[in-house]
């Protein structure tokens, strides 16, 4: 007989634990789009049964190990042949365009050329059963409208114009390399490459390509060739908190992906980016990690602007001495406060006329006086405070935003969204934080 809470009962627990967790995610192996490219990756040499595509309820797809997966073993390994490279498009029907064209254009060129005209041929594409799977639209910058960035925090705005300009300037330079791509097509190439055509299949590299060095090509442009179509392995989700090992192969000729702690049983199989913050991750990749231990909240030259007191006659010399010395830019709150970056310019702008003398080792890490520095955490909770108000204001906006919004505009608003109530997260950290240091 089993006691209360013995064998039965954790049973029990289990089984209803595995009941809810499966709530949360549903098998994508059957759906026919996913039959094809399994197939298709079988006939290239690339078959795994150790890892199945999934619907997670907070991640979208991804892949589920139906096997445990040991520390140190392959999570995938994809083979050469199922890479789509520069080499692959060189090799193509559209080699001879991209050989004869100068000035030669470039690597990532070359690739988004490449995947618009495969999206057109359809069914009599090679590489259809990878290109039907991947996303119609994104959340990336280049893809938000002008109302949404402006909901964006103010020092991710900037870089989030910035990408939109700068897409726009690829487009506007690659015109006349579309025009020449004409004999391939019986329809005109105005109508196939528009700027939605590129921009989807620029943020299709840029989101999904590895990370995988190639020799350079006579053929194209000085840029580096670091971009490799990865089908199957690009449905393995970012987490910050998850170690791997992922390279190119040369023995195996195999792109690899290794576990460094392991992974159970009908988990997410995950990878990780890199340490990167959710500011660079909304601006490269489109999405927001949530908990993510790398994120911080940026101060910027505005924000910082409303602590500082105008009638200093030193305020110009002080902000041009803070640029001068890269004292203007990563200036943030974290889970633990303020940063060392933001508390030293702070000092640096609490020192009275007489003090211009003590400017060099301030930042160089010197303390100021008990009165100077309570001026610094002041100023860094009414900075806290500030940003915490416009994050409020913003999340309201938001809320109505989405109200009777498409899906792909929905979807843009709940990355912002989730950008800003993490960032939300990290101010009223750091508020308390501040507000402990203000009481000593």
């Amino acid at each position: 007989m089993n006691k209360p809470g013995g064998r039965a009962g954790r049973r029990a627990r289990k089984k209803r634990r595995k009941k809810h967790e499966d709530v949360y995610k549903v098998t994508l192996t059957h759906e026919a789009q996913f039959v094809l490219l399994r197939r298709w990756l079988k006939q290239k040499g690339f078959s795994s049964q150790s890892l199945i595509p999934v619907s997670f309820h907070d991640t979208g797809r991804g892949l589920m190990t139906n096997q445990t997966i040991k520390a140190k073993n392959c999570v995938i390994s994809l083979p050469e042949k199922c890479l789509l490279t520069t080499e692959t498009v060189l090799k193509s029907y559209m080699g001879d365009y991209i050989k004869r064209w100068h000035p030669p254009v470039s690597p990532l060129l070359a690739l988004c050329c490449f995947l618009i005209a495969e999206r057109h041929r359809g069914d009599a594409s090679e590489w259809s059963p990878y290109i039907n799977i991947l996303p119609k639209t994104y959340t990336c910058p280049v893809y938000l409208s002008d109302d949404i960035i402006d909901l964006l925090p103010r020092s991710l705005q900037k870089k989030a114009t910035e990408q939109k300009e700068q897409f726009q300037e690829l487009y506007c330079s690659s015109l006349m390399f579309f025009r020449s791509l004409q004999p391939l097509f019986t329809q005109p190439t105005e109508e196939l490459f528009t700027q939605d055509a590129l921009r989807w299949a620029w943020c299709s590299i840029n989101t999904r390509t590895v990370y995988m060095e190639h020799d350079q090509s006579d053929y194209l442009s000085r840029e580096k060739d670091i971009y490799a179509l990865a089908p199957y392995l690009d449905l393995l989700n970012h987490c910050p908190n998850v170690q791997v090992e992922a390279g190119f192969n040369k023995q195996t000729r195999c792109y690899e992906v290794k576990s460094v702690q392991g992974c159970k049983k009908f988990q997410q199989a995950l990878i990780n980016y890199g340490p990167h913050d959710n500011n660079r991750l909304l601006l490269e990749y489109g999405f927001v990690a949530s908990g993510n231990p790398h994120s911080v909240v940026y101060v910027d030259i505005g924000t910082l602007k409303i602590c500082l007191d105008e009638k200093d006659k030193q305020l110009t010399q002080k902000l041009l001495y803070l640029r001068d010395n890269d004292f203007l830019r990563n200036l943030t709150f974290g889970m633990d406060g303020p940063s060392w970056r933001l508390m030293t310019a702070l000092r640096l702008l609490s020192l009275k006329p007489e003090q211009y003398s003590c400017w060099k080792s301030v930042l160089l890490g010197a303390a100021v006086s008990r009165e100077r520095e309570e001026w610094c955490i002041h100023s860094a909770l009414k900075l806290c405070n500030n940003l915490k108000d416009d994050n409020v204001k913003a999340l309201e906006r938001l809320s109505q935003l989405k109200q009777g919004a498409n899906l792909p505009r929905l979807e843009q608003l709940c990355v912002v969204e989730s950008l800003r109530q993490e960032e939300q997260r990290i101010l009223e950290h750091t508020r308390v934080v501040l507000q402990n240091l203000w009481g000593q």
